[in-house]
Parts: structure tokens; sequence; C-alpha cells
């Protein structure tokens, strides 16, 4: 039987023997739970090596010695993990550690140990600890059954919890619910209501509890809309009525997704803001259809833009122009519908017609596909494909890259679809 505690380590000095895989594990925990970390070990991996260079550990670069425990001159110690190589060496510090009166962990003998420790994880405001007699990979298991219900709601996360307050702008990534943070994941679980675009993972809505409010905030392209300052409005409303309100977008709140505006409207209110970034669709979408945005010698910047109004539209801020001169990979989002527009900007501002062209629609959804054509064929290439919103669309030399190297994401047909060809291809991420 084992008696489990909650050890508050803050400004505590804890002792760890070995440098390798398994201190590289522990480590980083403790530091993170504020314990002052003394490492003692003759090597030492590269993570916890940056650790110490970065003044966040003390190591001394040399072997354990007799009496390391208990020397006041390394630390006053609370806690010893001994995660040498050598077994040795081991049974040497838990030996002095108990002699101590210590709390010790042992890596290679947990029967050794006077301490285990439990598997760990965080969801919802909850640490979870799990201790399955000493087997590290039952109880990992279970921790993450335990954690996993707790970030999607499927175990009732506000059962018992001081209610959260206010209103949190959850990115949700680029369309597959797979994608959300894990930060999003554990608020969505404790929204008392949640304002949900079309494009965000709409799928975890299922999970949530029977109680929870949702109201879809949809904006159709060129259709039916919540305004924003509707929006705004839902959101100050519910959480000055004490209600904890998630705002769950597709990509990333503050790309393009009026994050800001939505921050601004509550701040302005009183009311409490919570920002959770999101994978955001202008990087997501190229990578799910193996199209690297950079590529050493080819491409060294990205340019993220919107085309949300034409180019030549006097609201438009993008200096069209200069991207057209510059070498760098363009990624437009919302740009479907003014596809031609684009295209005709960036070759009069000097970009070559030939300029490979690649856009990949839904992405990270089972339906995603990419259609690649040239800056002078972009447009009839994606009304006959039937290109349609949501999609992003790359334009730069790494679309040829992806195709060289064989990375471009193929799809049920065997090939991306081309100007004539007539096979979608698949992978992941999504566009505005």
């Amino acid at each position: 039987m084992t008696y489990l505690l909650g050890l508050r380590l803050d400004g505590r000095d804890v002792l760890v023997v070995g440098g390798g895989r398994v201190a590289q594990r522990r480590v980083p925990v403790l530091v993170e739970a504020g314990a002052r970390v003394v490492l003692v070990a003759p090597e030492a991996t590269a993570t916890l090596e940056g650790l110490a260079d970065a003044g966040r550990i003390t190591w001394h670069r040399r072997p354990f010695r007799a009496g390391d425990v208990t020397d006041r001159s390394l630390g006053d110690f609370w806690l010893v993990h001994s995660a040498a190589d050598d077994p040795e060496v081991n049974t040497a510090v838990t030996a002095e550690a108990e002699a101590a009166r210590i709390w010790s962990v042992r890596a290679d003998d947990r029967h050794a140990s006077s301490a285990w420790t439990p598997a760990t994880g965080s969801a919802a405001g909850a640490t979870v600890g799990v201790i399955a007699d000493g087997d590290p990979r039952r109880a990992a298991g279970l921790r993450d059954a335990v954690v996993d219900g707790l970030g999607d709601g499927s175990l009732d996360a506000r059962r018992g919890r001081e209610p959260l307050r206010g209103v949190a702008l959850v990115g949700g990534g680029p369309g597959d619910p797979g994608l959300i943070t894990v930060r999003g994941r554990q608020l969505l679980a404790q929204a008392d209501v949640v304002v949900v675009d079309r494009l965000a993972p709409t799928s975890l809505l299922d999970r949530l509890p029977a109680d929870v409010e949702v109201i879809d905030a949809a904006k159709i392209p060129y259709g039916r809309a919540m305004t924003q300052e509707e929006i705004n409005r839902l959101l100050v409303e519910h959480a000055r009525a004490g209600r904890f309100v998630v705002r769950l977008k597709g990509g990333d709140s503050f790309v393009f997704g009026r994050g800001g505006e939505e921050a601004a409207a509550c701040a302005a209110a009183g009311v409490p803001v919570t920002v959770v970034p999101g994978v955001t669709s202008a990087l997501a979408g190229p990578a799910a259809a193996g199209i690297p945005a950079t590529h050493r010698g080819v491409s060294q910047e990205v340019h993220v833009v919107s085309a949300h109004v034409a180019p030549s539209d006097e609201r438009s801020t993008v200096d069209w122009a200069a991207l057209a001169r510059s070498r760098g990979t363009i990624v437009v989002l919302m740009g479907v519908e003014r596809a031609s527009a684009v295209a005709e900007a960036l070759i009069a501002g000097g970009r070559p017609a030939d300029t490979p062209v690649a856009a990949v629609q839904e992405a990270t959804l089972p339906s995603q596909r990419t259609v690649t054509a040239t800056l002078g064929t972009a447009e009839r290439a994606l009304r006959e494909a039937e290109v349609r919103p949501p999609a992003v669309l790359i334009v730069g030399e790494v679309v040829d890259v992806a195709r060289e190297l064989d990375i471009l994401h193929k799809g049920p047909g065997g090939s991306a679809e081309r100007p004539g060809a007539g096979s979608a291809g698949s992978g992941g991420g999504r566009g505005h």
C-alpha cells in the first residue's frame, strides 16, 4: 500500500543522480514545480545541459560520491532521485537517503525505492496522479484515460470545482478535432456557454455536458452571418451573468479571426479574457498537404495575407507589389473567390506566371484535397476543380519542392490535382 501526497517543492532542494534519459524526463517536471534541482552526473543529455547553461538547475559534472546526499554544501535535500546507469550507484544513493530519512525514488528498481513517482497529468484545473502498484506502464495508461476524459468532457470537469469566470478565446486549430491544443480542450470542457464558428472543430461539442449552451455564430462566406457586434454583445452578456464563456473558432483567433476585436470588447466591459492560441491554417494547411512553407535554399520567408477584399479594393492594406517582388512563400487566406485577382496582382508586380500554386481545400479533414497549378493557370484550375472555401492558397517554389521530394500528399486517385487532371490530394490543414 502507498500513501499519496502532493509535494510542494517550490524553493526546496532536490538531488538527481544521473544525467541520462530518465533524468531528462524527471528534471523538467521538478523545475516546473519550483524545486531547486541539483544534478550530479559526469555526463548529461543536451536538454539537461541546456537547463544548466540557462541557470535553471545546478550541475556538478562528476560521478556520485559517498556523502553527497547529506552534503549541505550541495543542498539541503528534501527528495532524492537516483537515475544512474550503474545499479551499484543507485543502491548507494538510496541507502544514504534511507539512512538520512530522506524520501528517494530509484529509477531502476521500484521495490528498492522508499517513494514512487506517480504518472501525473493536468486537465480542467486538476492534477491527476496514478500509482498502479509501482507498474509505470499501467499507471500511465490509467492517467491518460482520466486526463483525456477530463479534457474532452466525458468526465464532468465542472463538478466540485470553483467555477471559472470571464471569456476564453480558444483557437480550435485547422479543422481536425485532434489538433486543438490541450489547454483549449481543458477550457472547453469547463464551459457554461460556447460561442462557436462554423470552421471550428464542431465535433467536440458533442462531448460537452447536456446543460452547456451552444450558440452558433457561423459566418458563411457571402451568405448568412452573425454580426461581430452581436457576437461581442453575447460574450459580454453571458460573462457578466456569471457564466464561463468559450469563444471557439477555427485556426487561431488572432490570425484573421477578429480575436483582437473580441478581446477589446470584453476588456472595455470589464470582463476578464483568457487567450488560447490555436494552430493557424496558414501554416497547417500547407504542412498537411506536404508543402513546406520554408525550405533551405528555396524560401527563407513566409508572407501570410488575407484576400477578404480584392487587391484593387481601397480597403486592402496588403502591398501586393512588394509581395510580388519577394522570393518568399505567399500563403493567402480567404482567397478562393479572388484567386484570379490575386494572381493578376502578383504577375503585374513581377512574379513569373509559371510560379507554382497550390490550393488546399478543407485541410486536415477527411475531405481534404490539393489542387496544383501556376499563377497563370490558377483561376481556370480552381474553377474546373470546383475548389470552394475553406481553402488555403500557397504561392511559391515550395510547391514544386514538395512534388520533387514526393511529399505532396496524394488523394484517392493517387495524385494531386493539376489542370486537366482529375484526382484529389488529401492530408490535413484548414483554410479560412
